[in-house]
C-alpha cells in the first residue's frame, strides 16, 4: 500500500522546488528528483501499481489484488498444517528406522507423533488462516475507501485525493514532482539497504505526496516510467507493463484470474511436449497448485476485482467522474516545447553515453536550459 503523506515544509516554497537530475540528500541516503518536467528516463517501465488504464486516464496508487496473496491465505495454513500433522511424524519414522529399530518401534513412532501433533497443526491452521484472513480483510477495506491518483493524458492533469480532503485536487501534469529514494542503515544483520518511488506536489509550504517502497534503484525508476510512458502516449495497456510473465491472452481481463492459470498450465505442459521443462517440474507445478486450493484463489481474485470495480466507482467525487470524461482529440492538451526540447537531447545523450546514469544526463540537461 501506498504512503499518502501530507507533509509541513519548513523552508520556503522557492527552495524546496526541485527539477529533474536535482540530487538532495539526508542523513542516511539521499532523494534523487526525475521531475518536475517528465524526462525520458530509457528505463522498461514497470506498473504493479496501476490499476484502470484506458485511453483517457490511468490509476495509480493500488493496483490490482494478486493470486499470490490468496494463495499464502488459503495455502499457507493448509500446507503448515499438512507438514505438522503428516509429513513430520512420517520423518520421525523414518529416523527410528536409520537407527535400527523395527518395524513396531517405527510405526508406534509414527502414530505417537501423529497423535501428539494433529491437534496443535489444527490449532495452529486454523489460527494461521484467522490471521491472514483479517489482514485480507485490513487491506480490502483500505483499497475500498482510497481513490486512487489519477493521470488524465488528454488534459495532461493529475487528480489527487489527499487523505481527510473533500474536494480532489488537480495538478498539471508537467508541474508534478517525482523522486526516487535511496537509504541504508546499520542493523546486527549488516547493512540494510531501502529504496522507493515517491510522486507529489507543493500546495504553498504543503507537501502532498505518495511513496511506494522498491526491491531495488532500476525498479523505483520503472515505476516511475510506466507513469510518465502512460502520459506521453508510449504506455497504452496494462500488459505491456504487468504482465511480466506474459500469462494474458489478447482477448483475456487485465486482471489476474482463472484465466491466468489455464494460461499458466496450457505453457506448462507446452514447455513439457518441447523439452524445455521436465516432467518432474511438472509435478511440482500442480502439487503447488494442490496445495494452494487449485483454481479457488483464481475465482477469489475475480471476484475481489468486481467487488473493488462497485465500490470505487461509487466512491469517486461527481467532479472527478465528470474531470474523467474523454475530450474530443483537438481539444487535447499538448506538451511544451521546453519539455519536448529537453527530452529529445535526454534521447541523444543516452545514445552517446548508454551506460551513464540517467539522473546525471538530467542534471547536464538542466544546467543547459
Amino acid at each position: 500500500m501506498p504512503n499518502n503523506l501530507v507533509q509541513p515544509i519548513g523552508m520556503p516554497q522557492a527552495e524546496q522546488q526541485r527539477k529533474a537530475g536535482d540530487i538532495e540528500p539526508f542523513s542516511s541516503g539521499k532523494v534523487t528528483y526525475l521531475a518536475p518536467l517528465p524526462l525520458p528516463t530509457q528505463m522498461p517501465p514497470y506498473g504493479p501499481h496501476i490499476g484502470e488504464l484506458n485511453d483517457g486516464y490511468m490509476d495509480f496508487g493500488l493496483g490490482s489484488p494478486q493470486v499470490f496473496s490468496w494463495q499464502v491465505v488459503l495455502g499457507g495454513p493448509l500446507s503448515g498444517t499438512f507438514m505438522a500433522a503428516c509429513l513430520f511424524p512420517l520423518i520421525g519414522g523414518f529416523i527410528f528406522l536409520l537407527f535400527g529399530m523395527g518395524w513396531d518401534d517405527v510405526s508406534h513412532a509414527i502414530v505417537g507423533l501423529f497423535h501428539e501433533a494433529y491437534g496443535v497443526s489444527l490449532m495452529a491452521g486454523f489460527l494461521s488462516l484467522f490471521i491472514g484472513l483479517a489482514v485480507w480483510h485490513h487491506n480490502h477495506k483500505k483499497r475500498a475507501s482510497i481513490i486512487p491518483t489519477r493521470f488524465n493524458r488528454q488534459r495532461r492533469e493529475v487528480c489527487f485525493m489527499p487523505e481527510g480532503a473533500t474536494d480532489p485536487v488537480f495538478v498539471p501534469w508537467e508541474s508534478l514532482s517525482a523522486w526516487i529514494i535511496e537509504a541504508q542503515g546499520v542493523t546486527q544483520y549488516g547493512i540494510h539497504r531501502q529504496y522507493g518511488m515517491g510522486i507529489g506536489f507543493y500546495q504553498g509550504e504543503t507537501l502532498t505526496s505518495l511513496e511506494f517502497p522498491c526491491a531495488g534503484l532500476p525498479l523505483a525508476i520503472s515505476h516511475w516510467e510506466a507513469i510518465r510512458g502512460y502520459m506521453e502516449y508510449e504506455v497504452n495497456d496494462l500488459k505491456s507493463i504487468q504482465d511480466l510473465q506474459d500469462l494474458q491472452g489478447p482477448d483475456d481481463p487485465t486482471h489476474e484470474g482463472l484465466h491466468t492459470f489455464r494460461n499458466a498450465r496450457a505453457r506448462m505442459h507446452q514447455q513439457i511436449r518441447e523439452g524445455t521443462r521436465t516432467r518432474l517440474s511438472g509435478f511440482f507445478w500442480y502439487l503447488y497448485h494442490v496445495m494452494t486450493l487449485w483454481t479457488i484463489p483464481n475465482h477469489l481474485v475475480e471476484w475481489e476485482v468486481r467487488r473493488l470495480e462497485r465500490i470505487g466507482k461509487q466512491a469517486l467525487p461527481d467532479v472527478m467522474r465528470e474531470w474523467s470524461e474523454p475530450l474530443p482529440q483537438d481539444q487535447w492538451a499538448k506538451p511544451s516545447e521546453e519539455l519536448l526540447r529537453l527530452s529529445e537531447q535526454v534521447r541523444q545523450m543516452q545514445k552517446r553515453q548508454p551506460h551513464r546514469p540517467i539522473t546525471e544526463i538530467f542534471a547536464q540537461v538542466q544546467r543547459g536550459r
